[in-house]
């Protein structure tokens, strides 16, 4: 098996989220987060000038090789930008490693830790009005922690804050679905990830 493809995909508003896509010959392919909020086009560039090129062609199981070339094998080490995009390209691997192994990537990395996950709600507002409007509307889905975010006078745009109308407590990512209720617990009510991801 050998890596042709790598795809760096920046997503969500604007450019907030960055995902490494790494494709094998036998057509599995395997995810990693390199997001770094701030300097995200920086992972950007390094993955595509730097790391994607160093990849084609290789081992997608040797794990271990790829993360010790790709950090020694550079200059200037351990920033963030670097460990951003090595950590993208180690879970991508892992990723392709759980797949052609037929096990979720949790199993191949210790197993489960836990049996849920407690979650919270996010609420924002462009004034406080409205942001106490969506604490409310949190608060009625049954969140039992909210995070806050409020527009800030003078700023036309807040990072987190919806800006168009009827997206009051939402960032601009949310579809506007409430969290699911975890049907695993027993008596629970909690809204929480238990069924979209794992544990």
């Amino acid at each position: 098996m050998k890596i042709v493809d790598a795809q760096v995909v920046v997503t969500s508003p604007g450019r907030n989220f960055v995902t490494l896509k790494v494709v094998t010959d036998e057509g599995v392919t395997g995810l990693g987060d390199a997001t770094l909020n701030g300097r995200e086009l920086a992972v950007v560039g390094y993955l595509r000038d730097h790391v994607v090129p160093l990849l084609l062609g290789t081992d997608p199981h040797r794990i271990e090789d790829t993360w010790q070339s790709l950090y020694r094998g550079a200059y200037w080490r351990r920033g963030p930008v670097t460990m951003a995009a090595i950590a993208a390209v180690d879970v991508a691997l892992w990723d392709i490693k759980a797949k052609v192994a037929g096990l979720p990537l949790y199993q191949l990395l210790g197993g489960a830790s836990r049996d849920r996950v407690r979650t919270y709600g996010h609420a924002s507002g462009r004034d406080l009005p409205e942001l106490f409007d969506s604490i409310r509307a949190r608060q009625a889905e049954g969140y039992p922690a909210i995070r806050v975010q409020t527009g800030v006078p003078g700023l036309k745009r807040v990072y987190g804050v919806a800006s168009g109308p009827g997206t009051a407590g939402r960032p601009s990512w949310r579809t506007g679905t409430p969290a699911p209720t975890c049907a695993a617990c027993p008596g629970c009510s909690t809204p929480c990830a238990r069924s979209s991801a794992p544990t």
